[in-house]
Parts: C-alpha cells; structure tokens; sequence
C-alpha cells in the first residue's frame, strides 16, 4: 500500500519535521448516524438522514439536484460542490480510516496532522439549534473516538458552533474538557435575518440574510468566547466559506463559486476582529483562516496601512466640511466659474450650504478607535503576531507572505488538504509545496516556517503543552524556546 513518493524524498531532504496545519478527513456516514442517535435521539437522526428542511434551503446541497433548471433559476439556488477523488481508491480510504493515514503518513512526508472534518464545513452553519448543536456534538464525539489513539501524529479539530458565545463557550468546554480536544475550528460568521425583513415575511428573511462576522456589529458580545479561547489555550481557527454570498450565486458553476470563497469569508472575519480591536484586547489569542490562501491577507494588511494614514481621526478632522472657506470658494466660481456657473449663480449658495453641510456625530468618527492606533507600526504589531494563514500546496502566491510586499512577513502555514478534489494524488503534496523552492520563490527558512514552525507558533504558543507525546516534541519546543528569547 506504502510507497516512496516524492513527498517523501523532499522530507528526507528538508531535515525538519513537516506539520500538516489543515489535513481533512471525510467522514463515514454510518459511524456518525450512530453517534449523532446517541447525541440527539432517533427522530432527529431520521430528520437529518431523510434531508428534510430545517431552514435555509441554499445552505442543502441536494436542493439543486432535486431541483429543475427552471427552478434553480427561480430560486437562484447555487451550484453546490460535487465530487472528491475517488479513481485513486486507496487515497480516498485514507482520508476516511484513521489506521490507514497513519500507515501512510512517511508516504505523504507530514511528520504530524491536524485533522479537519469536512462535514464540519456544513453543519456548524446549521440555522436550527437543535439540529445545528446535536450534529457539532456528534462530529466531535466521534472523531475524539477515532483518531484519540493515534495522537502522536494526528490530532483533530473540534467544530465550534457561534451563533451565541453562549453557545460556542459551551462546545468548546465540552469539546477540550471531556473529549481532550486540543484545536477548535470556529465558524467565521453566522448567517443573521434582516430584523426588518424578518418582521415583514420571516420565511423570505432566511433569503436575505446579513453576515455577523463576530467582531464588529454583532446583536451579541463575543468577548466571552474569545476569553474562553484563552483559558483553555485553544487558539480559533476558522474554516468557513462564502459560496452563496452575493455574487458567488451562480446555478451554473461551482467553480465560479468556489474561487476565492474561502479568501472572502477569511477576510470578513479577520477585518471584523482588527476593526472591533479583538487582538487589541486578545493580544496573545492566535487566530488562524484557512485554506484561502495569504494573497487576500496581504492585500488587507497593506490596504489597513493605507487607509489608517489617509482616514485616522487627526486627518478625517481636515476633511470637517466647517473647515471650508465659503467666501473664497465664492470668490474663485465667480472668478473661474465660465459657463459652468453661468445661468445658475441663484443656486451657487444653496451648493455652497450642501457642500458644507454636517451629518456626522463626532463621537463615531474614529472608526480606529477600538484598535487604539497611534502610529504606524501598531498595525503590524495586532495583526501580523496573531494572525495565521492557510495555505495549499500548489498556492503560488503563498510567497507574497515572505516577498516583502504587504510591507510585513505574515504567517503562511502549509495546508495539505488532503480528502479534498484539489489533492488527486496525497503522495504529490509536498513535492508540490517544495517546488516553490526549487523555483526561489521561497528559501530554505521561508520553507521551514511555512511547513513548520509556523504552525508550532500557532499552537504551541497558545498551550505550551500541544505538541508533547507527539513525534516531534523536541523539535517542537526547541521553535518554542527560540520564539520566546
């Protein structure tokens, strides 16, 4: 079954130990059945197979296969994901047998792996709570069952429900207390009703949703959640897409669905926790977005330099409308106003009013003010320390996080995604991480932290503790240990 691969030649020649930051696994219906009629009982286990609705009809991917082109295009029901790989079977069996990956993981050249659940990509999005809670539960049940003895090179991701803090700080006790869950995959928004539409027709409002994205204009305080994250030294790592949004409707085309939907919803979410001053308040809670990528993250990061320098609160006050000249402005449109004012100089002060007219409340102004940015380099210091990218194999454009051009070096962490459509061949990925080298797109240390230590920061600087047991715990703590010196 095992073969020597070149993933595995690059391994042996790296000489460090390689960390899978976001492995999937995909789950065997049957076993989970099992745990979620423990978890939530018969009738809600029967509901869930049957594929009954239970809100959204766009969050079902069967919905468009049951129904007709007429009615895909009436109801704008998008063209969901299809297939995994299946032709390479044994690749296929090892994203779902825990014991087989395990026998295959020197093939794939990843010394250790966290595993993502794909169902968890769906469920945790669930609108019903009864439903949304029961199928979290069971998800992480089961997968803290199945991979609990192989925790020397793999461990799993807990999904995290966020609908309420509530909520997600009640899973995420459960999940690390009583299942011994050492990583938390969170969702990154929550889809919301418009209040307004709502009250007007509530089953149209499940069509007309707003994104909550947890860290600004939120109905709800996350500051709890986020409190929990760090006493339980978990750091939040969020995997959540945006196929559906706006655009990303097509009833034709998943890929065109599909192409940055992961980057969109990763920069909702980490623009929403700068912006509501989260790292701020949280300066050593770790955030990770994965598998869309860095190249969204560097243009954020240089675009929030930018615009702090253009709309700080000491140069928005030079744009006060009260600070205009009104006699000198008069003076120069009658000067040089010509044919534009021509026949219109009646109406010259009643622009002159609109022009210098003040709807502002001075208080909101500081749209910065939760950061508490006083200079440049303050940006960097709540952004690039907490924040943590996925990245692909065959992402390119994961150099630009070590090139120098957002103007800072972000945290790049390599991303296998093997289970997924995008991975033919599990024995390729790293060869084809590698390549970036061989192309000097990246060097050896850029390497290094990208398939490494990278993501030992993510974890271990949260919990000290996370890589003991595992099989690379000396190298581990020795990117540990030279971090915090």
């Amino acid at each position: 079954m095992t073969r020597h691969t070149g993933s595995a030649t690059v391994r042996e020649r790296i000489g460090h130990p390689v960390v899978d930051g976001d492995g999937h696994t995909i789950e065997f219906l049957p076993v989970f059945e099992d745990y979620l009629r423990e978890v939530g009982g018969r009738e809600l286990t029967e509901r869930f197979i049957g594929g009954g609705k239970t809100g959204d009809v766009s969050e079902y991917q069967n919905d468009w296969y049951k129904a007709t082109p007429e009615e895909r295009r009436d109801k704008r029901i998008y063209r969901p994901a299809f297939w995994v790989p299946t032709a390479n079977t044994a690749d296929r069996a090892a994203t779902m047998l825990p014991d087989l990956r395990l026998k295959r993981m020197d093939e794939i050249g990843i010394d250790f792996s966290i595993i993502y659940t794909t169902m968890g990509l769906v469920v945790h999005r669930e609108p019903v709570e009864e439903m949304r809670r029961a199928l979290c539960r069971a998800l992480n049940a089961m997968n803290a069952d199945l991979y609990r003895e192989h925790g020397a090179r793999m461990t799993p991701a807990a999904v995290i429900p966020v609908h309420t803090p509530q909520e997600a700080i009640e899973e995420l006790e459960y999940a690390v207390k009583e299942l011994g869950y050492k990583v938390a995959m969170v969702g990154s928004h929550v889809r919301r009703p418009v209040p307004a539409v709502a009250r007007l027709d509530p089953e149209v409002a499940g069509h007309v949703p707003w994104m909550d994205t947890l860290g600004i204009d939120s109905d709800y305080d996350y500051d709890p959640f986020w409190a929990k994250c760090m006493e339980l030294k978990v750091a939040a790592t969020a995997h959540s897409g945006s196929m559906g949004w706006s655009s990303r409707r097509s009833i034709s085309r998943y890929m065109y669905n599909h192409i940055g939907h992961f980057a969109q919803a990763n920069e909702a979410f980490c623009k929403a926790l700068f912006f509501g001053g989260v790292t701020r308040r949280f300066p050593k809670l770790n955030f990770a977005f994965l598998e869309g990528g860095v190249a969204w993250a560097a243009g954020l990061y240089a675009d929030l330099v930018g615009h702090w320098e253009k709309r700080n609160i000491k140069v928005v006050e030079w744009l006060d409308p009260s600070r205009m000249d009104r006699e000198l402005l008069r003076k120069l449109f009658s000067q040089y106003g010509g044919k534009i004012l021509k026949g219109r100089e009646e109406r010259l002060e009643a622009m002159l009013d609109h022009l210098m007219s003040d709807h502002e409340d001075w208080e909101t102004l500081d749209e910065w003010a939760a950061c508490g940015i006083e200079k440049k380099e303050d940006i960097h210091d709540l952004f690039v320390p907490n924040f943590y990218f996925g990245c692909e194999a065959d992402d390119p454009m994961t150099a630009m996080a070590y090139n120098g051009v957002a103007g800072a070096r972000l945290n790049a962490i390599f991303s296998s995604d093997v289970g997924h459509w995008d991975v033919p061949d599990i024995g390729e990925v790293m060869n084809e991480a590698y390549e970036m080298v061989e192309r000097e797109l990246l060097n050896a240390e850029d390497f290094r932290d990208f398939t490494f230590a990278n993501s030992v920061r993510l974890h271990g600087g949260m919990n000290p503790d996370f890589f003991k047991g595992t099989v690379i715990e000396q190298e581990a703590a020795q990117v540990l240990h030279t971090t915090a010196n």
